[in-house]
């Protein structure tokens, strides 16, 4: 929202607020003065918190009353008392603006902050103010806004679990507070930066009066109705609420959150409407093309992945680009960085405990599509996926030629495939596991096998199998709309993108190719690629001028 309010090249004043601030009239003359001054700012004010049982919000929207129905003036809600303001640590009641949108608001790195939620507010207030880029100004004591408690508080206990902000207790609010830390200088005072300024504003008469908060000098300043600056000699003290405390009043040094997350609360989280998650499964060796498939998956507003990670190394990567990630214990130690390809004892191992890893979702009542992060995502398959029915796998066929059976021997690809939490499918991904256990080859050759019979004895068709043991029928998914990675030579095309949206491929495999460096730059020459490693942040194609819009992309 920061980034399209900045690309907004004909705007003068960009303001953020929270849905649920009433703003008082105000705001319009503070910020038709500040307007005037000459240089770029940035203002920030905390609203009150109006939790006082005298104040209510009008049926209507319109107005407040007092208990007994009378209007409440604008000069009443001004002299709220400064404690009941929001309370420390917490974000809410936050009024943010600010001038010059064509002009950066700080020097620091954005934090891919947890599942986009937590310390975001706090750490934009400290950055900017750190950055010394802007002049910096406490609005609080003006009374822009009011946060109506009453309306509010079920909604934030509501939504603190799910998707509001945070509790400062949580887990995710540690990490977010952690992430912070270690993109900039939230709550971290830098030793090679001047003390910022912090310029706290107080209405006097008509006059919007300055003085400097954690100054360095001790000249005052106010603010005239003409916009200029002038010195003075003293400031009248008024009761008031400070951003100083929010701002300086952290350690110098921040600790790392308490980790990790469980499984099963990533699943209860992340699970969409029909209890289904993506599941992706990665090590270090891989963990760029992971963060391609998830920024893919973000900007397809698919948000009900999840992320296995194999070793801690990922683990760690994972956290701080903001993924809900789980670490698996029981994965292999040795994963070779640039030989875990097909083939390779590595992929043995790792694709083994994908199956794993499946099997214990299904047992807690969710269904699961894996799919390798090599997978490039088209569109949403989940729905289609979902269709197919109870007792129904659907999985990817790994056939290249383009006539004939789709469910040949050793044909049915791993790397992706839709499983549902049913009895039939829990009983024959157990026997999947058992039988792969006991292979010395990768899981591949163990899911035909089991569901498919040796030599293909359970097939059915030309596209399916039934296991004889669960009735569960296995559907070898439409080539055309899940095409492997040698089906009609899709990545030697010169507009990969064009040619598969014209098949209407839902997703391609990146796979029939070895070696991860080669799977990398095939997909970066084919502009299917959608993360920047050297700034860790998902790229961006389509600019605000789109209104977030997301064509077939």
């Amino acid at each position: 929202m920061v980034a399209r309010a900045q690309a907004a090249a004909d705007t003068d004043v960009c303001v953020l607020v929270d849905a649920e601030i009433v703003l008082l009239p105000e705001i319009v003359n503070a910020l038709d003065r500040f307007s005037k001054v000459d240089g770029d700012w940035f203002l920030v004010s905390l609203s009150r918190n109006v939790t006082d049982p005298r104040y209510q919000l009008a049926d209507s929207g319109s107005h407040w009353v007092q208990a007994d129905g009378k209007e409440v003036s604008f000069t009443e809600l001004q002299e709220i008392p400064a404690e009941w303001s929001s309370s420390e640590g917490s974000d809410r009641g936050l009024i943010m603006a600010w001038n010059n949108p064509s002009s950066a608001l700080h020097a620091g790195v954005l934090p891919s902050f947890l599942y986009g939620r937590g310390a975001q507010n706090w750490w934009l207030a400290h950055e900017v103010l750190s950055s010394e880029m802007r002049l910096f100004f406490d609005a609080s004591s003006l009374v822009l806004g009011l946060y109506p408690e009453s309306i509010s508080a079920m909604q934030h206990v509501m939504a603190s679990s799910k998707n509001g902000r945070l509790p400062s207790v949580s887990w995710e609010y540690g990490v977010n507070h952690h992430l912070a830390a270690v993109y900039g200088s939230y709550c971290c005072r830098s030793p090679a930066r001047r003390f910022p300024m912090l310029h706290r504003v107080v209405k006097q008469s008509e006059d919007y009066m300055l003085s400097k908060v954690d100054t360095l000098v001790s000249s005052d300043f106010f603010i005239s109705k003409q916009g200029n600056a002038h010195g003075v000699d003293s400031l009248r003290k008024k009761q008031n609420v400070s951003l100083s405390g929010y701002l300086h009043g952290c350690s110098s040094e921040t600790s790392a959150p308490d980790l990790p997350y469980s499984l099963s609360m990533l699943l209860d989280l992340v699970a969409d409407e029909n209890g289904s998650v993506v599941l992706g499964v990665a090590g270090k060796s891989y963990r760029d093309m992971l963060m391609s498939w998830a920024c893919r998956l973000r900007r397809l507003r698919v948000t009900n992945f999840l992320v296995c990670a194999l070793d801690h190394e990922t683990y760690e990567f994972s956290i701080l680009q903001g993924l809900p990630v789980f670490r698996d214990p029981l994965s292999p130690t040795n994963v070779s960085f640039d030989d875990c390809h097909f083939g390779t004892k590595c992929f043995q191992q790792v694709t083994k405990v994908k199956s794993r890893i499946v099997l214990e979702i299904l047992r807690l009542g969710y269904n699961v599509l894996l799919s390798d992060v090599d997978v490039y995502w088209f569109g949403n398959p989940m729905p289609l996926l979902y269709s197919l029915g109870l007792a129904t796998f659907g999985a990817q066929s790994d056939e290249y030629n383009e006539t004939g059976p789709i469910n040949l021997p050793r044909r049915l690809n791993s790397g992706f495939y839709f499983a549902r939490s049913d009895n039939a499918t829990i009983i024959a991904m157990e026997m999947i596991v058992k039988h792969a256990a006991s292979s010395g080859l990768s899981e591949q050759p163990s899911f035909y096998d089991v569901l498919c019979g040796e030599n293909g004895t359970n097939r059915i068709g030309e596209d399916r199998c039934l296991e004889p043991n669960t009735n569960l029928t296995v559907v070898f998914l439409d080539r055309d709309l899940f095409p492997n990675g040698a089906y009609k030579g899709l990545w030697e095309k010169r507009d990969v993108r064009a040619t598969c949206k014209e098949l209407g491929c839902f997703i391609i495999h990146n796979n029939w190719i070895n070696k991860r460096r080669k799977k990398v730059h095939r997909q970066m020459v084919s502009g299917l690629w959608d993360y920047d490693p050297t700034s860790r942040q998902c790229l961006q194609e389509w600019s605000a001028q789109n209104d977030g819009a997301i064509p077939f992309v």
